[in-house]
C-alpha cells in the first residue's frame, strides 16, 4: 500500500558510496578452497570466518548452534545388465534418497518419458509423459531432476528405485526430499522409501536406447551419512534509528555442494558486504537489518532458516518488515534479470532498484516453493533468490539447459562451480541492486507494499479456479469479499497518501498485519507456523483441488470427497478475507482520527 515511493530515499547515497566489494570477494576467495558439507569441519571453518570477519568489522553478531537433520550423501553405484552383457554407470544419489547402506536393490529397467524443463520454474516440477504407464515392482529411468514431487510420484506408483537423467555432460547435486527442514512425527512419513540415482544425458541416452532394445536389468546400491547434527548459524544485527524494533532479514545459505563459488559463497560474500555497509551507515537507518547466513540449504532442505522461523516465529510474525533471499548473485555473465522473483506487493520497489542500478527492465517470477523462502507462513513478504542470469537467449545459444542457480552458469551443483564462475563487477552491481532495494525498505516512511496488487494476484487465481471447476463448484463467495477487500484497500491508499510522517508508524503496522494476513493465503496451503512440502504450489493453495475436482467424474465417490474438501477450504479463503477487510476498515478509522 505505497504512495508513490520516494525515489532516491533519505540515506540512499549515502549508503550507497560505502559499496565495495574487497571484504565479500575476499571471503569468495576463502570459500573457494572450502567444501561446505552441513555438520562438517569445512562448514564450520566457512562459519567461523564470517564470524571473524563480523568482528573485525565491528558488527555485532550472534552465533547459534542448532542441531538439525541432514542427509550428505556418499556413494552410488549403478550396474546395468542387457543381452548378457554387464554395464557400468557412473552416478551420484541425492541427498535423502534411501540409503541401501551399500546392498543392492535389483530389477527390470523400464523407460518413463519425461519433458525438457523449459525455464527455471520448472526445474522443480515432474513432467511424465506417461503418468498411467505400469512401473509396480520396476527400476525406473526417466529425464530430469531427482525433485520431491517426481520422486513421490514414482513411489506411489511402486517404483522400487528410480535413475534421473540430468540433461548434459555433468551429474548435478540434488536432494530429493519433500520434508521442508528438519523432519516432524507428522511430517516424518514424507521421507523418501526408495534409492534414488542421477547420470549423465550421454548414460541416459544408452539405457533409454537399452530399454527401447529388449529387457534390461539393472542394480542401484546408495550410501549417505544422514542424522542429527549440529550446525553453526551466525546473525548479524544493525540496529536503525528510528523504528528500530522493526527490521529486515536478509539471509541466504553458505552451505554448499563442491566449493559452491556460485552457489552461493558469491551470496555469501554479498550478505557480508551488506552487513559491513549497513553496520558502517547505521546511523542512516531508519529500521533495523539482521542478515543470516544459513546451514542445512543443500543438505537439509532449508533446514537452517526453518530453525530460524521456528525459534524466532513470533518475533518475526511480530517485527519482520520483510525476507530477501540472496543465492547466487554476481556470476560470470549474467546481465539480464529475465526470472527475478518477488512477491507482487513489492513489485515498485523490486523493478525501480534493478532499473535504477542496471539500466536494465526485469521480468517477475512469482516466489516458487524453493530456496529459503521459509516464512510464508510466517506471512513475510519476501523478494529476491536468483537475481541476475545470463540471459535466456544467450543460454540457448550455448546449450544450456536451466538450472537453479549460478546465475544460468551451467557448473551449478557440479564440481565445476569453481571461482571462475564468479564476476567481480556483476558481483558489485547486484550488490548495488540489494543496498538500493534494502535501504528503500528501510527508510521509506510508509512500507513500499501495495497489497492491491495481492488482491488482483488472489483473484486472477480464484477466477482461473472457477474457470476449471465449471459449474461443478462456485467460487462467487470467495469473489465478492475479494472486491470488498479491494475496495477498502483503495481507501487505505488514499488515506495514507495524505498521512504525516509522525503517524507513520501506526500505518507500517497496519500493513504489516495486512501481510500476515495475505501472504499466507497466497502462498501456503497449511497453517500459520508450519512449512508446506517443498513441492510446487499454485496462488491460493487451499483452492488447488478444484483443478482434480474438474478431472473427476461428477457424483462419483472422488467427486465428493472433493467437494466436500473444498466447501471447508473455501471457507478458510473466505475467512482471512473478511478479517482482512474488517482490518483494514480499522485501520482507515484509526489513521483518520489521528
Amino acid at each position: 500500500m505505497s504512495t508513490t515511493l520516494a525515489y532516491r530515499v533519505e540515506g540512499e547515497r549515502e549508503l550507497l558510496d560505502l559499496v565495495d566489494i574487497q571484504e565479500g570477494w575476499k571471503l569468495v576467495e576463502r570459500f573457494s578452497t572450502l567444501v561446505r558439507e552441513s555438520g562438517t569441519p569445512d562448514e564450520f571453518a566457512a562459519a567461523e570466518y564470517i564470524a571473524a570477519r563480523l568482528k573485525a568489522n565491528g558488527v555485532p553478531f550472534e552465533m547459534y548452534e542448532p542441531t538439525i537433520y541432514i542427509s550428505v550423501p556418499r556413494k552410488a553405484e549403478l550396474q546395468v545388465q542387457s543381452n548378457g552383457s554387464a554395464l557400468h554407470v557412473k552416478a551420484k544419489t541425492p541427498a535423502f534418497s534411501l540409503s541401501t547402506n551399500g546392498n543392492s536393490v535389483q530389477g527390470d529397467l523400464v523407460y518413463v518419458p519425461a519433458a525438457r524443463a523449459k525455464d527455471t520454474a520448472e526445474v522443480f516440477g515432474s513432467h511424465f509423459r506417461s503418468p498411467e504407464q505400469e512401473v509396480r515392482g520396476k527400476i525406473v529411468v526417466t529425464e530430469g531432476r531427482s525433485v520431491p514431487i517426481a520422486v513421490r510420484q514414482l513411489q506411489e506408483r511402486g517404483a522400487i528405485a528410480q535413475i534421473y537423467i540430468n540433461p548434459g555432460k555433468n551429474i548435478h547435486e540434488g536432494i530429493c526430499t519433500p520434508i521442508w527442514g528438519s523432519p516432524t512425527m507428522s511430517s516424518w512419513h514424507r521421507k523418501p522409501a526408495s534409492p534414488v540415482v542421477t547420470i549423465n544425458q550421454a548414460d541416459g541416452t544408452r539405457l533409454i536406447d537399452l530399454c527401447k532394445g529388449g529387457h534390461v536389468a539393472a542394480s542401484v546400491a546408495t550410501e549417505l551419512d544422514e542424522g542429527w547434527k549440529q550446525c553453526l548459524l551466525p546473525v548479524a544485527q544493525i540496529e536503525g534509528c528510528r523504528e528500530l524494533d522493526l527490521f529486515v532479514l536478509v539471509h541466504g545459505h553458505y552451505d554448499s555442494w563442491h566449493v559452491g563459488i556460485g552457489d552461493n559463497a558469491t551470496g555469501d560474500g554479498t550478505l557480508l558486504e551488506l552487513a559491513r555497509i549497513f553496520h558502517q551507515g547505521r546511523r542512516h537507518l531508519h529500521r533495523s537489518v539482521r542478515v543470516a547466513w544459513w546451514p542445512g540449504h543443500s543438505h537439509g532442505r532449508y533446514a537452517g532458516s526453518t530453525w530460524y522461523a521456528d525459534h524466532f516465529g513470533i518475533d518475526l510474525r511480530k517485527n519482520c518488515v520483510a525476507q530477501v533471499d540472496i543465492d547466487s548473485p554476481g556470476c560470470r555473465m549474467a546481465t539480464a534479470f529475465e526470472e527475478v522473483m518477488w512477491m507482487v506487493e513489492c513489485e515498485e520497489l523490486c523493478r525501480q532498484a534493478i532499473l535504477d542500478r542496471s539500466e536494465t527492465k526485469s521480468v517477475r517470477s512469482r516466489p516458487l516453493r524453493a530456496g529459503d523462502y521459509s516464512f510464508n507462513q510466517v506471512g513475510l513478504s519476501g523478494f529476491f533468490m536468483l537475481l541476475s542470469n545470463i540471459p535466456l537467449e544467450q543460454r540457448r545459444k550455448l546449450g544450456f539447459y536451466p538450472v537453479g542457480g549460478c546465475g544460468g552458469n551451467i557448473a551449478w551443483h557440479t564440481e565445476e562451480d569453481l571461482l571462475e564462475v564468479a564476476d567481480p563487477e556483476v558481483f558489485r552491481r547486484d550488490l548495488e541492486i540489494y543496498v538500493t532495494a534494502l535501504v528503500r525498505l528501510l527508510n521509506s516512511e510508509i512500507l513500499p507494499f501495495d497489497y492491491s496488487l495481492t488482491v488482483n494476484e488472489i483473484r486472477q487465481a480464484v477466477q482461473k479456479y472457477q474457470e476449471q471447476a465449471g459449474s461443478t463448484f462456485s467460487l462467487r463467495e470467495v469473489l465478492r469479499p475479494l472486491d470488498e477487500l479491494d475496495h477498502e484497500l483503495r481507501r487505505l491508499k488514499s488515506v495514507l497518501a495524505q498521512l504525516r510522517n509522525e503517524h507513520a508508524r501506526q500505518a507500517n503496522r497496519i500493513l504489516l498485519e495486512i501481510g500476515r494476513k495475505l501472504v499466507p493465503l497466497n502462498y501456503s496451503y497449511g497453517e500459520n507456523f508450519d512449512h508446506d512440502p517443498a513441492e510446487p504450489l499454485p496462488p491460493v493453495p487451499k483452492l488447488r483441488e478444484v483443478e482434480r475436482l474438474g478431472r473427476a467424474e461428477p457424483e462419483s465417490p472422488a467427486w465428493w470427497l472433493l467437494q466436500t474438501e473444498l466447501v471447508r477450504q473455501r471457507n478458510k479463503v473466505v475467512n482471512v478475507l473478511y478479517e482482512t477487510t474488517e482490518l483494514v476498515r480499522a485501520g482507515c478509522a484509526l489513521l483518520k482520527s489521528v
